[in-house]
Order: structure tokens, then C-alpha cells, then sequence
């Protein structure tokens, strides 16, 4: 019994000594089964196939599982995809008629095109609970490479028509190193090797059109092979209606209640015009949040939230006006009252004149030194009497620069701005619809 258990041991070490001595490249020898062996065989990963017949054609197409997110702060998207890779290396040809599903951890051991997203801000391949990579050998020698990523790419934005814009948001593909004589792309299917848009909901925005595109990038290193997917986003606008247009349009038509208010309720016009102006500039601000801090763009919410806020500080204007209106033609009619008082001295004057003239014919004995000197002293009481009402003089020439727009009756002010104001808020408004959503 002694011996046997000492022959245990001695072979127990004999092999754990073997297994701690084995290479990582002879322990995947051991593991791979005779087929694999076959193949690997001689394998180099550092060289492409077909390394000295042409390039090698590799063949893409995708699945987009998701679109996360589209921020137009940083102009981005964030999507996951499933990228699938397919070439032909006829190195890895064997007998059979069945295809090798291999783990994807042996992808080391082959070589793969370096295959790149060019706008990438962000990408991460997905390892729960492994690295998601698959590959799959054919008889042939084609090889299937298939990895699941997501990644965060730059996509340019045009918002002048935000939020009733469209989007045109691309994913470039292309070759690090090889260029068009080493490697070529292409689309396994045209337009249907890109999947999963049909299925996608988004929260802002509707796929309206999706299509793909081979060309080539040119760099000064030379020209490298390039394939572009394209996809047009809508913006829904419902949301935005609600949350902006149809609030400021309200604000629009409360602005509005005061002209039917009298003009002599100074507090309740007053009130009522400067909250209509706060509440839109706190609008304003809350719309501008969710958008870059851009002074190239001039948004169609921009300009349909400064015709509201123009309406609505025109409101409160409006009543400066027509009280101005008033208080001038109370200042008139003063001003009338001063003048008939000067007409009726006036009328005085002569009448004294005549008067002091028929006395003079009647008695003849009368200085005609000292009836000059009464003349001169009547006149220049007048002149004093006109220095003195100066004053009022100059405030009816002020208040003559105001008589191409005097109204007659300035309660009629806010007649005209009830019919004037909403008319021309919905004729604007029919401009500013057509032109952003048909031009």
C-alpha cells in the first residue's frame, strides 16, 4: 500500500511538472481538436491573405440593435450595432462540408482587417458575460467575424429648422492600415445590409429613409477603402407644440385682455403686461436648455419665440401710447383755454384803443408827448404779458411735433389693437408654418 501511494504522488508530480512547463501556444495545440491543428498549421496572422495575388475583399453588414441616444448639445448619436465581417483566406480551407463555430477568444490566432469607425468618439466592444465576438470557418476558407459594440459617433447637424428639422447621420467604415490594393469593401447586400432601423422607436424622431455607399478615403497616405451608411431622422414635433408653441401663443393672446381693460386701470394693464414679458423670457430661456449655445444658428423656435415676445411687449406698449395719447389731449384742451383768454385780452386792447382814439379827436387839448408815451406803455405790458406765457407757448410746439399721429379720441387706440393685433399674429403665424415645413 506504501508503494502504491508513493507511485501516485511520484506521478502526480511528473505531470503537474509537464503542465506548468508547456508553451500557451503548444497548450492550444493540445486543446484544439485535429481539424483546427490542420488548419493553423504553418498559419501566419501578421500576413493578409492573398498577400500576393490582389487585395482581399472583405464584405460588411450590420444590425442595429438600438440608438440610445441623439444629443444635439455635442451632435452625436450613441448606437449599439452588430457588425458582421466576411472574407475569404484560403489558408484556413479544409475537407468537409459543415462549417467551425470557434470561440471568440481564438480570433488572435487568425488575422481580421482592421476595420475602423472613422467620426468615433467612443466605442466599447461588449464583455458580459464573455467577449461577444463570434467566429465561424466555412470549408472554402471564408471566414465570418461578427462583434457587438457600442459606440458614440459625431454627426453634423443643420438646426435652423429645429424642431422641425432633418437629419442626415452617418456611419463610416474604413481600413486603418491596408489601403485599396491590400483591402477592398463592400456591402454584402447593397441598401439591405443594414437591419433593425424598421424596428427602432425613438423618442424625438422618426427613420425616415436609411441607404448605403462605397467610396473611398484619401489621406496623404494614400487611398484607402470606405464604406458610408446613411440615415435620415424626422423630428417629431407634437412635443414640442405642446411644451413651447402652444404656451407662448397663449401668453400671446393673454397679453391681449388688456385692451379690454379701461385705461384708467393703470395697475391692471401694467400688471398684466409685465408678467406677459417675464413669463416669455423665462420661456425663452427654458427653450434654449436642450440646445448648443451656437450664435451661428438662428432656430425656427427662436424666431417663432421672439415674434411672441415681440407681440407681447407691443401689448404693453400699446398702453404707454394711449395713455400718452390721453394725458396729450388733456394738454391741449388746456392749452385751448389759454388761448381764448390771450384772444379776449387781445379783443380788449383794441376796443381801448378805439375807444382812447375817439376821445382823442374830442378833446384836442390832450399832450400828444404824453399820448405817445401811454401807446408805448401798453405796448410793452403785451410783450411782457407774451414773455410770460412762453412757457405754454413751448409746450404747444412740443406738443405739435405729435400731430401727424394725433387721434382724436385715444380710447379708440385700443379699438384698433384689438382687430390689428390678433390679425396680424395669425397672418404671421401662417407665413412662419408655410415657410418652415414646406420650404
Amino acid at each position: 500500500m506504501c508503494t502504491l501511494s508513493w507511485g501516485f504522488k511520484a506521478l502526480f508530480v511528473m505531470i503537474s511538472c509537464r503542465l506548468m512547463k508547456v508553451s500557451p501556444a503548444e497548450g492550444k495545440g493540445e486543446i484544439l481538436p485535429p481539424t483546427i491543428q490542420k488548419i493553423i498549421k504553418g498559419y501566419n496572422k501578421y500576413l493578409r491573405p492573398f498577400f500576393d495575388n490582389g487585395p482581399v475583399s472583405v464584405g460588411m453588414s450590420m444590425d442595429i440593435a438600438s440608438i440610445d441616444t441623439i444629443s444635439e448639445i455635442n451632435m452625436d448619436y450613441t448606437a449599439t450595432i452588430f457588425l458582421r465581417q466576411r472574407w475569404t483566406d484560403e489558408r484556413l480551407c479544409f475537407e468537409g462540408n459543415k462549417s467551425l463555430s470557434l470561440d471568440g477568444r481564438l480570433v488572435e490566432m487568425l488575422w481580421v482587417p482592421d476595420t475602423f469607425i472613422v467620426d468615433s468618439k467612443k466605442s466599447f466592444l461588449h464583455d458580459i458575460t464573455v467577449e461577444n465576438r463570434l467566429i465561424r470557418i466555412y470549408p472554402n476558407g471564408t471566414v465570418l467575424y461578427a462583434i457587438r459594440i457600442t459606440t458614440t459617433v459625431a454627426c453634423n447637424m443643420d438646426l435652423t429648422k429645429y424642431p422641425m428639422d432633418k437629419q442626415t447621420c452617418t456611419l463610416q467604415l474604413e481600413s486603418w492600415g491596408y489601403n485599396i490594393n491590400d483591402v477592398m469593401f463592400y456591402w454584402t447586400r447593397g441598401n439591405d445590409s443594414v437591419k433593425g432601423l424598421d424596428t427602432i422607436r425613438l423618442a424625438q424622431y422618426t427613420v425616415e429613409d436609411h441607404y448605403t455607399s462605397v467610396s473611398e478615403a484619401v489621406y496623404e497616405t494614400g487611398h484607402y477603402p470606405k464604406l458610408v451608411f446613411y440615415f435620415e431622422l424626422k423630428r417629431n414635433i407634437l412635443y414640442f407644440i405642446l411644451e413651447t408653441y402652444v404656451p407662448s401663443s397663449l401668453l400671446v393672446v393673454l397679453s391681449w385682455v388688456s385692451f379690454w381693460i379701461s385705461q384708467s386701470s393703470v395697475p391692471a394693464r401694467i400688471c398684466i403686461g409685465v408678467t406677459t414679458v417675464l413669463t416669455m423670457t423665462t420661456l425663452m430661456m427654458g427653450a434654449r436648455t436642450s440646445l448648443p449655445n451656437a450664435n451661428c444658428f438662428i432656430k425656427a423656435i427662436d424666431v417663432y419665440l421672439g415674434i411672441c415676445f415681440t407681440f407681447i411687449f407691443g401689448a404693453l406698449l400699446e398702453y404707454a401710447v394711449a395713455h400718452f395719447c390721453t394725458f396729450n389731449r388733456s394738454g391741449v384742451k388746456k392749452l385751448t383755454k389759454e388761448e381764448d383768454e390771450e384772444a379776449e385780452e387781445e379783443i380788449n386792447g383794441v376796443l381801448s384803443a378805439i375807444a382812447n382814439s375817439c376821445k382823442a379827436d374830442k378833446i384836442s387839448k390832450i399832450d400828444p408827448d404824453k399820448l405817445a408815451k401811454k401807446t408805448l406803455g401798453r405796448k410793452e405790458e403785451k410783450t411782457q404779458h407774451r414773455r410770460r406765457r412762453s412757457p405754454a407757448t413751448m409746450m404747444k410746439g412740443l406738443f405739435s411735433i405729435f400731430d401727424c399721429f394725433h387721434v382724436k379720441n385715444p380710447y379708440h387706440i385700443d379699438n384698433y389693437a384689438r382687430i390689428s393685433f390678433p390679425l396680424l399674429f395669425i397672418i404671421i403665424n401662417v407665413f412662419y408654418w408655410v415657410y418652415y415645413l414646406y420650404f
